[in-house]
């Protein structure tokens, strides 16, 4: 069996996170409204709870877990996006960011613990 130095997957994976988030925060983005980053760490929750619940081992966990959804989800753009809402004046939308982030993660990763009992893995 192949031995993959942790490094090297955790960076791996981190460059795969980083580009799926480029991307996928960039198609769904909108104006004035941070949507990109909301998308990318609720999905980002499910992945990562997925693996984790699926138990598929600490090499797939480094690489999925700690380097894709490392650098997928993005807690930094998320505080800096509440607070640059709150800051220009868009209280409620300030508001509903931080609610619709750590709801949604939450939404995400119970249906990622439900689908991983629902499969049996």
């Amino acid at each position: 069996m192949v031995s993959i130095e942790p490094a090297h997957l955790v960076g791996t994976g981190g460059a795969i996170g980083a580009l799926c988030r480029h991307y996928l925060g960039a198609a769904v983005d909108v104006e004035g409204f941070p949507m990109g980053t909301l998308t990318v760490n609720i999905a980002g929750s499910f992945v990562l709870a997925l693996v984790t619940f699926a138990g598929l081992g600490s090499d797939i966990l480094l690489f999925v877990g700690t380097g894709a959804c490392g650098s997928f989800t993005t807690f930094s753009s998320f505080s800096f996006d509440t607070v640059h809402l709150w800051e220009s004046g868009r209280h409620l939308q300030a508001g509903f960011n931080a609610i619709a982030n750590l709801l949604g993660a939450l939404a995400a990763i119970g249906l990622a613990w439900g689908l991983v009992a629902l499969v049996g893995l």
